[in-house]
């Protein structure tokens, strides 16, 4: 059954007057995403990543994520989200964003955490669309793009859930939408031309804070971006006019452009 777009306008408004009556959470340090597949917890580096943590907490305080699909997903890399709602026309319907917040490449891409994705060739460029890393991706992403700003990690066994998302089947419904996971849906109602609906989305119904206390880290030790430091090797010379060959690591983050980038 289609969401009705009433439907989901009343659900955002009831959770904005929740939120509102919550009261100030600016020092919010865990928040519950809610989705179609589970709900799990993710503690936010609100300390050391501010500026990331508070453009991601006014949008959860807009409610801009209620009723959001997760639209992008690569296996074994990211499952990637809060951009788009999927409206009763069959489209997906870009969420307003707010001006670009400031990088912070503190934190590594490690399996687990949570980040920003942004435009490519341009660090400071993020605003609402995030991922989840599957793996390690700290290879490719602490340094890519000016380090790729990881802002929180899941809690406890909440990957169960993630690990979920990235199970499903991907589909390619077109224009920049080639890699949408969806549920309960098979390449035969592809086929024969069955109509994508709300409930084979993975969706966020919201994302709410659980936890308002100022220690952002408590028990958890997240793994320190040490490559966004690091100076790069001069490649030896070749005798001539021009360049060296280029590293290997640079040849698989170049591989990796592009996929991390706001729609």
């Amino acid at each position: 059954m289609k969401m009705n777009v009433l439907t989901r306008y009343c659900r955002k408004a009831l959770f904005v007057a929740a939120t509102l009556a919550a009261g100030n959470f600016a020092n919010a340090t865990t928040v519950q995403f809610q989705t179609s597949l589970g709900d799990f917890e993710v503690i936010l580096f609100d300390e050391n990543t501010p500026k990331t943590v508070e453009n991601f907490l006014q949008y959860v305080s807009d409610g801009a994520y209620t009723d959001s699909v997760i639209h992008r997903l690569a296996p074994n890399f990211v499952v990637q989200g809060g951009g788009f709602i999927f409206n009763d026309e069959a489209k997906l319907e870009s969420i307003e964003s707010r001006p670009a917040v400031v990088n912070e490449p503190e934190y590594s891409n490690l399996r687990g955490t949570i980040a920003m994705a942004k435009l490519g060739g341009n660090p400071d460029s993020a605003t609402n669309q995030w991922y989840f890393n599957l793996g390690n991706n700290s290879a490719n992403l602490d340094l890519q793009n000016g380090g790729f700003t990881v802002f929180g990690q899941v809690k406890d066994d909440g990957m169960d859930i993630v690990d979920a998302m990235a199970d499903q089947t991907i589909f390619n419904m077109g224009g920049s939408f080639t890699t949408v996971p969806l549920v309960d849906y098979t390449s035969e109602d592809a086929s024969n031309g069955v109509e994508v609906e709300a409930d084979n989305f993975i969706t966020i119904y919201a994302i709410t804070v659980t936890d308002a206390a100022t220690n952002t880290l408590g028990d958890l030790s997240p793994a320190k971006n040490t490559l966004i430091t690091a100076q790069p090797t001069p490649a030896p010379s070749s005798g001539g006019g021009g360049g060296g060959s280029m590293p290997l690591a640079i040849l698989a983050m170049l591989a990796a452009a592009g996929w991390l980038r706001r729609r």
